[in-house]
């Protein structure tokens, strides 16, 4: 159960700093959880991937979502931009 409350807590927050460092504002509460937990999935396993490893804290948890956060919208820009 701390499990998934601290997964809601870290993809929230890294939800929402991420909304503020790429858009100016944040997109509510559901949209910066489902944005922080996809970030910190994808997030892990890219760094994962270049073999870079903070440990298991808090911070780690959420500079990798937040990495992840970031990426992952700046992708989601990159294909909705209008031509």
């Amino acid at each position: 159960m701390l499990g998934i409350l601290f997964t809601v807590i870290v993809g929230a927050l890294s939800g929402f700093l991420a909304g503020k460092l790429m858009k100016g504002s944040g997109f509510g509460f559901l949209v910066n959880l489902l944005v922080g937990i996809v970030g910190g999935f994808l997030g892990g396993n890219l760094l994962a991937w270049l073999g870079i490893n903070w440990g298991k804290t808090f911070i780690g948890y959420l500079v990798t979502s937040l990495i992840g956060a970031i990426i992952l919208l700046w992708v989601v820009s990159l294909l909705t931009k209008k031509k």
